[in-house]
């Protein structure tokens, strides 16, 4: 059998008259592949048949196998990260002072904005209740600012419990327990206690509530006037006595001065010599130590433990008082709310200002007092010659005018406290 196609003849055997010829198959045709428009980078001398066409020959020129100029077969085309933004791979570098900038300005307008919001508090919060308008026949002002500073017994907002455990007693009313004149100078700040047994005259006034007149009375004690018709009759009858004009008027009360001492954690004080007093609680050693609210209450109201009386009581009211406001007046109170905003609130609460004290007025109180305590002035009594009526304390007043000259002229007060 012969399984090749009958086709004429050629192809079957040598016996074949005709030489078998060329075996013709069934034609294939090669698909067509569709021409390749050439890339950007066949002017590259190392530019490749296979990069520019997508054929490989199968013949390596060369390159290095999986070089960075590919060609050969097997090679890998180089590889792009893609970009990922600033600072990522492939994208630009961050900015960083730009970033610095932009946080910094964030910072100080948060900031600001916690500094103007707190301020706006504090104001609201100020009680300003007294009214120096009704003050008569004042004296000129001076180139100082002068604050009226009292304590006050008042037990306004004290509970029972209170009043025992601060030993303050239930007397109905106001008295002051302490009164002081700081002056706030550019040649140095002053602060001047007058004992509340100072004998003066109470001058002529009008009262604050009835808006009667009323006529002098002479000889009395110095707390008798805010007795009598309270802050503004006070402030009459310290300007009346020593002709120096009070710019302000500010008075604390025993629960608000207790309050403070205890937000703040308490106030460090060196006490140079130890003392008791069944009556106001006192129990001190001699040296440093921190006083809580309770014990800085007793330390400025103790009078029966010094022979002095009154005179060593104020020493050690201006001594505290210097001592609170340095620990009060420190970026680490100010700057930290937690610490700000409990202080504010248990002082401003019991504190009470005349009508044109502002809370910038108040920060500047502070700061003199400070000021003080860090050797930026002096803090004395007011000068003494003596005994008078009533077991009360005489002014020696050719001395009380020469400091209010000093005070009025802001000149460096050279004026000592008699011994």
């Amino acid at each position: 059998m012969n399984d090749w196609p009958d086709d004429g003849g050629y192809g079957r055997g040598s016996s074949n008259p005709h030489p078998e010829g060329p075996r013709r198959m069934s034609h294939v045709q090669r698909p067509q592949v569709p021409q390749q428009p050439p890339r950007y980078d066949q002017a590259d001398p190392n530019f490749t048949q296979a990069q520019g066409t997508g054929y490989d020959s199968g013949y390596s020129s060369g390159q290095v196998y999986g070089g960075p100029q590919g060609g050969g077969r097997g090679t890998v085309p180089p590889q792009y990260a893609p970009s990922t933004g600033a600072g990522g791979p492939g994208g630009p570098a961050p900015d960083w002072r730009k970033r610095v900038k932009v946080g910094s300005i964030v910072l100080v307008v948060g900031v600001l904005a916690w500094g103007i919001g707190t301020y706006a508090w504090a104001g609201s919060q100020m009680r300003n209740e007294v009214d120096l308008s009704k003050v008569i026949e004042r004296p000129a002002e001076g180139d100082c600012t002068t604050y009226l500073i009292v304590g006050s017994d008042s037990r306004e907002g004290m509970s029972a419990e209170e009043k025992k455990r601060l030993r303050t007693g239930s007397a109905e009313g106001k008295r002051t327990d302490s009164m002081m004149i700081l002056a706030a100078c550019s040649s140095g700040n002053t602060m001047v206690s007058l004992p509340r047994d100072s004998w003066v005259t109470i001058p002529n006034f009008v009262g604050s509530e009835s808006g009667k007149s009323f006529p002098a009375r002479g000889g009395s004690k110095l707390n008798a006037a805010y007795a009598m018709d309270g802050p503004e009759l006070l402030v009459r009858t310290v300007e009346f006595n020593t002709g120096l004009r009070i710019d302000h008027y500010a008075e604390i009360g025993f629960a608000g001065f207790a309050n403070i001492v205890d937000a703040l954690g308490g106030v460090e004080l060196n006490i140079d010599k130890g003392f008791k007093d069944k009556k106001s609680g006192a129990d001190f050693q001699a040296g440093t130590q921190t006083l809580n609210g309770e014990q800085a209450l007793a330390f400025v109201r103790t009078r029966y433990a010094f022979a002095d009386s009154d005179l060593s009581r104020t020493k050690n009211q201006q001594k505290f008082l210097a001592a609170l406001a340095n620990q009060a007046a420190t970026p680490g109170t100010i700057l930290n709310p937690f610490a700000l905003y409990p202080t504010l609130g248990a002082g401003l609460d019991t504190l009470i200002v005349d009508k044109d004290m502002s809370l910038y007025d108040l920060g500047k109180m502070f700061f003199a007092m400070k000021g003080i305590s860090g050797g930026d002035g002096k803090s004395m009594n007011i000068p003494i010659s003596g005994k008078a009526p009533q077991n009360s304390l005489k002014w020696d007043m050719p001395k009380v005018k020469q400091l209010v000259s000093q005070i009025q002229n802001d000149e460096k007060v050279t004026v000592e406290s008699n011994p």
